[in-house]
């Protein structure tokens, strides 16, 4: 026979506890970031204000980089030469030429032996020129990507799709690297956090659905799914908390907002 916990057994005991029952709750943005920079630098422009919406990888502020981006084009130029491979090119090709020439006139005893090694050697060192330079080009490739993406970190963008909280600075301004130029928060989906009476704590459970209702001016009922239990106890209040997470495309519901959580007896 299995026995039920103290809790369980006064859940389904308790013709009140069996109803459903109705608790104060809060309804919390999902998401609180606070977005900086990977560098520090001056401002040359901010291209959001409080209250606007953003996606994610929205540019929404830019540092002043003329000097980067200066760089970036002459690396660019490097990377795209090939001056340096052709000719090398060109002369190892000739030099190809020649060998495979005197390859012949040495089979038919025309060439001495050591115009046929001087040749090899020249083309060997050849082949070895044009290795060099293919090197080198290589090298300016990797310099100007990593050229490009310090150009790219001074365009600061959002890391989320959400609503600017705040702009803590504008253009002009210099922005250190402990510090960040906006704030932006997620309402979908929206947080709905409440605490429970321990005596629930084993009448609810993970994926269990839930009803909220905003308070007054707002209206409507709302579905949401428990996704957090804590399993640590308030001692003082005897409660445990509790989160939900409530859907809200657009963001049609503010947060910040109090709020009552009915929980559906059984």
């Amino acid at each position: 026979m299995r026995f039920l916990s103290i809790a369980a057994y006064i859940f389904c005991a308790s013709p009140v506890l069996a109803q459903d029952r109705v608790f104060d709750c809060v309804m919390d943005p999902s998401q609180l970031v606070e977005v900086a920079s990977p560098t520090a630098g001056i401002l040359g422009e901010v291209l959001i204000s409080r209250g606007q919406r953003v996606s994610k990888g929205d540019v929404i502020a830019r540092l002043l980089s003329e000097t980067e981006i200066q760089s970036l084009e002459l690396l660019e130029l490097r990377a795209n030469s090939t001056t340096s491979i052709d000719a090398q090119t060109a002369r190892r090709d000739l030099l190809q030429t020649r060998f495979d020439r005197k390859e012949q006139l040495l089979l038919k005893d025309i060439a001495s032996n050591d115009s046929m090694n001087e040749i090899t050697a020249e083309l060997g060192e050849s082949e070895s020129l044009l290795r060099q330079a293919e090197l080198e080009k290589r090298m300016a490739e990797l310099e100007f990507e990593r050229a490009k993406s310090i150009v790219n970190q001074r365009n600061i963008t959002s890391p989320i799709d959400g609503l600017v909280l705040s702009k803590r600075h504008s253009a002009g301004e210099f922005l250190a690297s402990d510090s960040y130029v906006a704030s932006i928060v997620s309402l979908d989906p929206l947080y709905i956090e409440a605490f429970l009476p321990i005596a629930f704590y084993e009448a609810v459970r993970v994926g269990q659905t839930a009803i909220v209702t905003p308070n007054a001016p707002l209206d409507g009922r709302y579905e949401a799914k428990i996704t957090v239990i804590d399993r640590i106890f308030d001692a003082a209040s005897s409660t445990f908390g509790m989160r939900l997470e409530l859907p809200n495309p657009a963001g049609a519901l503010p947060a910040g907002q109090r709020c009552e959580l009915t929980i559906l007896g059984s």
